[in-house]
This record gives C-alpha cells, structure tokens and sequence, in this order.
C-alpha cells in the first residue's frame, strides 16, 4: 500500500536556477525607513480599554480601488447595511469627482439618520472644494476631509513643492473650508467638522507632519466639543507596525491643544500588517480607526467590502467575516471546544454569563455566525467532532467510548468521499449505525412488563411483540430486571446472547412529557467465536422503551452485518 507514497518520494533530479529577477544585494537599491527617535516609547505597556471612533470608508477607498465600481443601487444597499451595522461616521465618496458620485452624496444626506455624519474626500483645489461642501449642503452632521501629500518622495517628485508651501497650501484650503461652512451664517444648521490628512503620513518625517497640522489647527480653531480629526494614514506601508506606533505616539505627543484634537489612523495592508498597525496606532494613542469591513482599500487591502457589492470573494479564514474562521477541524481542537460549550452552559445555569471556551475567544452568535458553523467534520476530526454534530443536531450526548467508535465511522466516510461530510449526512450516519428508527427489519410493536415473585426474589417478566420481517413474533423473558428480561427474550429468539456492558441515559428535555436517550453496548461472540461490542441508542417516553429500542437497533445492525440471520 506504500508503494505509490514511495515512488513518489524518490530523489528526483531537478535542473533548479535562482530567479533571474533575484536581486544580489537588494541594499544597493532599497534603504530601511528610519522613523522618529522613541527611546522612551510608552505604546508597549500600553492597553486598549476603550472601543475607538470608527468610520467606513468602503464606498469611497473601498469603491475607488475596485475593478468593477458600485453601481449606485449596490451602494445605496451597502449604506443601509453599515448604518444598520452602527457606523456612526461613513466617508461616501469624492463627491467632485463626477456627477454620480455627488448624487449618491446628495441620497447618503437624505437619507441617514440625523447622528451619523457624511463625511466626504477632497483634493486641496478651490474648485474641487467648493463642490465638495455644496454636495453636503444641509446635512445634520459632515466631515470635510482634506488632503495633501506631504512626504518627501511626493513632494519632490508629484508637485515640486517645498515644505514651506505645502504648509501654505493646506491653511489657505483650510480656510476656505472654513469660510464655506462654520463660517458660513447659512449653514449653521449642520454640525461641520474638519479632516486633514497629510497624506502617505507613514514615509513623511513625523515633524513635518506635526508641523503642517499645527498650521492648519491654528487656522481651524477647533474646541474640545468639536476637535479637528487628524488623520495619519500609512498611505504605503513601508515599515513595520511598531515603527507605526512610534510615529502616532511621536504626533500624540508633540501636537497642540491634544485635548481639541482627534488623531485617527488609515492603515494599509501592503506588508500584511494593517490590523496590527491600527491596534498598536491606539495603544500609541490614537482615538480613531478608518478603514473598510474585510480589506478591501486603495491598491492593497486595508482592513473588504461585501461580495455582493464588490465582487470580489472574501477568504475563507478573512478575520470575522470569512466562512471558515470559527470552523474547527482538527480533533483535538473539537473536544476541546465541545468541552467548552459544556462548561458554559453550567455556568449560565449559575448565573455568569462570561465566555471563556479555548480556541474561541469570540461567542461566534456575537459575529453572526451559528454554532453549526463551529465544527466541521472530515476525515482529521476526531471523537469531539462528531459528537458535537449530534449533541447540536439531536441533543443526544454520546458516551465517550461510543463517541470513539463513531468517530471511526465518519472518519471512514469522509476518507471514501474525500471531503467534509454535512451536518445532515453525519446524522445519518448516526442513524444507520446506531439509532433504533423504527424502519429497520426488527420493529418493537408493543411490550408487557411485570414483576413475578421467584425464590430469589422478585424478577421482571417482559412479553414484547416484534415484527421481524413483515412478520409478527412474540418474544417472552425473565430477568432481574427490565433489560435483562428482554435481553433473555432476545436470545431465544434470535440465539444471540448479549452482555452489557456500558448503559448511559439521559433527558432530552425538561418537562414532563420529554423523551429519554439510551445507550447501551453489549458484548457477544461473534460468528468466528470472538468476543466482540457493539453499540445500540433508543429514544422513548419511558426508560425501559428507550432500552429495549437500544437493543433492537444492535439486534439491526448484526442483522446487515450478517450476524444474525431472520
């Protein structure tokens, strides 16, 4: 059986050459980014204890870097979803940019509740401006959001601009922000706020950026019940998260006024580190994340929009919202969480409504998923997998060594298949292996159960009425008690003695009239003269009912294995 595993394992000659685009001393070419000097950086003692401001940029970032945009009736329905989400402040979009996206401006105002704010995208261009706050006209809260390239590489390069007149130029647009809106007598009905941003924040000296928002802060003159929003994006991620971190507490520390200040972060996710860096941007000091639902951004993902309106599939181990990330396949991972569920149905029982399961660190109810979605079964899991799937499915909860058993039968399933096996096809399984369903070749029809009085005392006499192949018998035995009765009415029948040798039972509800579950495996010699067990589980109003269907479903299942013939 080894012999295919073998050939493949040989050594194999292969003509391997380095790729030819592989850079012999990338040094030459590339130079580390240096951040600020933090040699008494606080950020990594720091916790997050307080949940940050939040804003979705999905229909403008998101939009903007899709392949195929939102048409307007996909972001009309994406707007809904993230107001009913609680998304208290939306960018919508760069609203001078065309006439659609001004309309879908004009619907977002319309129509969102008076305390969500609009915030809208604007190039630092007197034209582009005036539009911009012409499409927010008459809202009850909005966001004028500013931007302006400041690092060296963009100023250099892009505008041909030195610091000096990149200061200049974000004050006079600042102030004209201000004059087309607080300023502005006809619009006082409107909450307005300011963003700026000096743009690609994480390749810009943080003194500089300090030194360009000072300006435009002076020019604002902001309060502390209405801060101007200082948004530090890594616009290219060009270094890692704690270098980030070091530039955010580095602005914290050094702007002005901190208290009239709200410093957000807009990470991007070229290095793979976006949502380290929004989460080290608050411990650093940050009060504000931006960023969009699954990672979806300009150029690379930043924290993804739907797939209904972005066309674009989510992965299926995507942080939250992904199909698989709260699945568990591995064995082990599965009793564990099973266990888990156990302990934290006990102590709701008792009052403590706290979560603490391993490997789920989030109720998944909490991120709309169902607890079916948990555990997944295929040929890695072990026992816990498939027990849960039935203690979930049928409230049954399965003795350990029957859990064993069944396991090694859906593990050999899922081998024949080659995939993971359905809730359903599980519990089928389960019925056909182990359940008494009334369908089989034996089917109990009714029983009579008395106690007689012998000279060792009181026994139990069972009369049962079976059909056994469209056939009607009657069995009759005597035991000390219910079970043994009907096992010794079972071997006169069918020549077939068993033994017990585990029996498990509990409810299945709490009233009176609920059903019970038993489990019963029996040992027996088997047609080569070995001993061998074998497990049957009945379900009924009344124990004994439960049991005797327990045994008949044993009694089924050596009928197909070709133990017992009728």
């Amino acid at each position: 059986m080894f012999k295919p595993s073998r050939a493949l394992l040989q050594k194999v000659s292969y003509n391997i050459k380095p790729y030819k685009n592989m850079l012999k001393d990338p040094s030459k070419k590339y130079s580390a980014f240096k951040g600020p000097d933090m040699p008494e950086r606080k950020w990594p003692n720091n916790t997050i204890t307080k949940a940050p401001r939040w804003l979705s940029t999905d229909l403008r970032d998101g939009n903007q870097s899709l392949p195929d945009p939102m048409s307007i009736s996909e972001k009309k329905l994406y707007f809904k979803k993230l107001v009913e989400v609680g998304f208290k402040e939306i960018e919508v979009s760069f609203p001078s940019a065309s006439q659609t996206d001004f309309d879908f401006t004009r619907f977002a105002v319309e129509t969102a509740p008076d305390d969500v704010a609009i915030q809208v995208l604007t190039q630092s261009r007197e034209h582009l401006v005036r539009r911009t706050v012409e499409s927010v006209t008459g809202a009850k809260k909005a966001i004028i959001h500013v931007y302006l390239a400041t690092s060296d590489v963009f100023r250099d390069i892009v505008f041909n601009m030195s610091k000096e007149e990149a200061v200049a130029k974000a004050v006079e647009t600042t102030k004209l922000v201000r004059s087309l809106t607080k300023d502005d007598p006809t619009k006082q009905e409107t909450e307005w706020s300011l963003e700026f941003s000096p743009e690609c924040f994480s390749d810009t000296p943080t003194d500089f950026a300090v030194e360009i928002c000072e300006a435009v802060k002076a020019a604002w003159e902001p309060t502390v019940e209405q801060p101007i929003i200082f948004n530090l994006p890594a616009t290219v991620e060009v270094a890692s998260p704690n270098i980030y971190a070091d530039q955010i507490e580095y602005f914290c520390n050094h702007i002005s006024e901190r208290e009239k200040v709200c410093v957000s972060v807009h990470p991007h996710n070229d290095r793979g580190c976006g949502v380290a860096a929004s989460e080290l941007g608050l411990m650093a000091g940050a009060d504000r994340v931006e960023g969009c639902l699954f990672g979806n951004g300009e150029r690379t993902e930043i924290i993804a929009i739907s797939e209904k309106c972005n066309k674009i599939p989510t992965h299926p181990r995507a942080p939250y919202g992904g199909s698989l990330v709260v699945s568990a396949f591995s064995g082990s991972h599965q009793d564990a969480i099973k266990k888990g569920f156990l302990k934290v149905n006990e102590r709701k029982a008792a009052g403590d409504e706290s979560w603490k399961i391993p490997y789920l660190p989030l109720d998944p109810k909490d991120i709309g998923r169902n607890y079916e979605a948990v555990i997944r079964v295929n040929s890695q899991s072990g026992k816990g997998g498939a027990a849960w799937v039935i203690l979930r499915s049928l409230g049954m909860d399965l003795p350990r060594t029957l859990q064993v058993q069944f396991s090694s039968v859906v593990q050999d399933q899922a081998d024949k298949l080659g995939r993971e096996l359905k809730t359903e096809e599980i519990v089928e399984l389960f019925g056909k292996h182990y359940m008494y369903t009334g369908k089989a070749t034996i089917v109990l029809e009714d029983y009579t159960n008395s106690k007689t009085k012998g000279s060792d005392g009181q026994s139990r006499d069972i009369s049962a009425v079976l059909k056994v192949a469209d056939k009607t018998v009657q069995i009759n035995g005597q035991g000390n008690g219910p079970i043994s009765a009907f096992i010794s009415a079972v071997a006169k029948e069918f020549g077939m003695l068993f033994e017990v040798v585990n029996y498990n039972e509990h409810s299945l509800g709490t009233g009176t009239q609920d059903k019970a579950a038993t489990y019963i495996e029996v040992s027996f010699l088997d047609s080569h003269g070995q001993k061998a067990t074998r497990w049957g589980c009945g379900v009924a109003t009344d124990t004994n009912e439960s049991s005797f269907k327990a045994i008949i479903s044993i009694l089924n299942g050596l009928i197909r294995d070709g133990e017992i013939s009728v």
